[in-house]
């Protein structure tokens, strides 16, 4: 039930319920309070109210968002507890007492200092907002950016500036208390003191030095860095705060491509959750300042996504343009028929572009590279399960999509039957659980299934636990928990020490060049981390694994075998060779299932009773009689291509052939120009 209560109220906790409840609960006892009236009710009330408040807005809750939406946002929260401290004081036949007048002209003066103060956050924050905000692009030698407000004055600031009433709150209701105007007064100067003083401290930072340059000039240090820098080849994105894993998976390849790379990035919250990359990012909001921007030295554009903001880049005749996509599946996004406006579209295998043929979206086959796979590197061939390991399963459904087909997910229809099956089997093997991270957001079905799967695999755990016959090595994992412990204490100073928190973007693209030493010793810790998580709990136990870590493939290389849907993910799994399953949630039958979806086709295939595990399952404990294992070694080369040479050697020679196309069409169309003029002269 609580479960449901957290869906339905959109928070994160139960936590996170709990503060939500007492929150709206605390108002309505606040003004009971003053009503009966009772100082000591009202202060709990107020406390409450102050206390889950700001438990919500530092955990950004939901509910804090929708508030502000019906018109009960953050001030008025503040002003109807003053208000009804105003009452409490009525009730008490103190308005005719010096601390109703002292009280009711406080609020009056602390909500007139709210203008001046909002005033000056907004225009310190919009004068400190660049054009354009960098990564590991040196403009600190080119351009004075100075430093951000001090303290944290411009964080949250309106909170913190609302809270300054408590001081007057707090000694308003002592004086109400001990019927004595002076500790009421001492709270009244305090908060209109520290109210001034805040307006006061954000002054200096709206004049003079204090103020970046104007956008023209940043515009202008950028083109400067770019011509010195000279790009060749750009990865591009734009997208929402969800999509960055789309970009994060190239970041990669990108650092290993042999000629000069940047990203070019469209929204400022996709920098926010951009990985760390030694790779130059820009991040470019407006459209018209990127297409002033001088990227004549750019020959290949890279394009991770089909979304319509591509145009600004697209339109530009000196490079050459490339979808690359962010997953290789089966799909219908896998073959969109916006992929005809770019040069080429690079697939992982020949199933990519066979793909392209039989959608006949308009795609030519000549304009269709395979390049393989650069991201599945890390992804460890199966030599079997190691010998008294028990066989690890990851279940590891896709979302339920934009367009509500019941066959885009198996977590819906088939994901309590598969669970519970993997949580039965005979002899037992260990499940690990995780979601893609669009789950539940589209609809509230798919999120009550993940929640049921959560709640299946916690407790089956939490049972083996508890079963005799399940011994873990107490001395190891606590061991491993202390390494893990240290190595995120580690990350954690190197991190906070990076130069990517800074007081605020502005700061951020100022100093936000890469400490190459960091960050390579930030890579290796997280390597490090990785093998230290896996060891911190039993061998045998059941796990659901959300977040960014630890990653999906390394979730591959510590299982056997693998339950998902039609995505990208049960393609590069298959790199691995390991045993998998795919769910034909819409009921289409085996072999229409596999007709349709070509990452099947040596896949065990389930019903959404799940009633097929067995066979996946007896792949796992005896590879030797696996009728499915041939069938991968020729799928993994259909779909990904081939071994030798590497993928990453393949991409840059996709890239290396395609820059030269571009050069060879600017030296053509420079070679017309200079003809045609000179017939003009002539």
């Amino acid at each position: 039930m609580i479960s449901t209560a957290i869906r339905v109220a959109r928070v994160g906790s139960a936590a996170e319920l709990a503060a939500a409840v007492l929150m709206l609960a605390g108002f309505p006892a606040i003004m009971v309070a003053a009503l009966i009236p009772s100082v000591p009710a009202f202060a709990a009330a107020t406390a409450v109210t102050y206390l889950a408040d700001h438990y919500l807005h530092r955990q950004g809750s939901y509910l804090i968002n929708r508030l502000s939406k019906v018109r009960a946002g953050l001030s008025i929260r503040f002003l109807i507890r003053e208000l009804l401290l105003i009452l409490l004081l009525a009730r008490l036949d103190l308005s005719n007492n010096l601390i109703f007048y002292g009280a009711t002209a406080c609020f009056i003066a602390f909500y007139g200092l709210q203008a001046p103060h909002g005033a000056l956050v907004t225009l310190i924050r919009n004068r400190r907002r660049l054009p354009v905000a960098t990564r590991n692009v040196d403009l600190a030698s080119r351009i004075r950016i100075p430093d951000a407000p001090r303290f944290g004055l411009l964080n949250r600031s309106a909170e913190k500036m609302l809270h300054l009433d408590l001081a007057a709150v707090v000694g308003i209701l002592v004086a109400a208390q001990l019927d004595t105007a002076t500790p009421g007064f001492i709270g009244i100067g305090v908060t209109i003191g520290l109210g001034s003083l805040y307006v006061v401290a954000l002054m200096p930072y709206v004049r003079g030095k204090k103020v970046p340059p104007n956008a023209d000039k940043v515009l202008a240090k950028v083109d400067e860095w770019l011509r010195d820098y000279k790009p060749e080849t750009v990865l591009y994105f734009s997208g929402s705060k969800d999509s960055a894993y789309q970009v994060n998976m190239w970041l990669e390849t990108m650092e290993q491509l042999d000629s000069k790379p940047l990203i070019l990035l469209r929204e400022r919250v996709i920098l926010q959750n951009l990985a760390p990359t030694t790779v130059p990012v820009i991040c470019v909001p407006g459209g018209v300042h990127l297409m002033n921007m001088d990227l004549s030295s750019v020959r290949v554009a890279l394009y991770a996504a089909n979304v319509g903001k591509n145009i600004h880049l697209l339109r530009v005749p000196t490079m050459k343009h490339v979808f690359i996509g962010h997953g290789d599946s089966d799909k219908l996004a896998s073959v969109n028929p916006f992929s005809k406006a770019y040069d080429e579209v690079w697939v992982a295998g020949r199933a990519g572009r066979d793909r392209y043929a039989i959608a006949d979206v308009g795609v030519r086959d000549e304009d269709i590279v395979e390049v393989g796979r650069p991201q599945l590197a890390p992804i460890q061939d199966w030599q079997g399960v190691p010998e008294g390991r028990m066989p690890t399963v990851l279940y590891a459904p896709t979302w339920e999509g934009w367009d509500g087909d019941p066959g885009n997910t198996s977590l819906m229809l088939a994901g309590e039957n598969i669970v519970k099956k993997l949580l039965k089997a005979d002899p037992p093997v260990r499940v690990l659980y995780k979601p893609h991270p669009f789950t539940g957001t589209v609809l509230a079905k798919a999120g009550a299934a993940h929640d049921k799967v959560t709640a299946l695999i916690e407790k089956a755990a939490a049972e083996r636990a508890a079963d005799p016959r399940f011994q873990a090595d107490a001395a190891a994992v606590a061991a491993a928990k202390a390494e893990l412990a240290r190595i995120e204490a580690r990350l954690t100073v190197l991190v906070g020490s990076g130069g990517g928190e800074k007081g605020d973007e502005a700061e951020a693209t100022r100093d936000g060049v890469v400490d190459v030493a960091r960050y390579e010793e930030i890579a290796r810790l997280r390597g490090e981390w990785n093998e230290a998580y896996w060891r911190s709990f039993p061998v045998w136990e059941h796990r659901v694994i959300t977040g960014s870590e630890p990653r999906l493939y390394d979730c591959f290389n510590v299982s056997d075998a693998m339950v998902s849907d039609i995505s990208s993910v049960v393609s590069d799994f298959i790199a691995s060779g390991k045993p998998y399953a795919v769910t034909d949630s819409a009921g289409l039958g085996v072999e229409e299932f596999k007709r349709q979806n070509t990452a099947v086709r040596a896949a065990t295939i389930l019903s959404n009773k799940a009633s097929e595990l067995g066979g996946l399952l007896d792949a796992v404990r005896d590879p030797a009689g696996d009728p499915l294992a041939e069938d991968r070694v020729e799928l993994r080369q259909y779909l990904l291509g081939p071994d030798e040479p590497t993928s990453i050697e393949q991409f840059n020679t996709a890239v290396a052939n395609l820059a030269i196309k571009a050069e060879a069409r600017n030296v053509g169309q420079e070679s017309r120009a200079a003809a045609s003029a000179a017939e003009t002269v002539v």
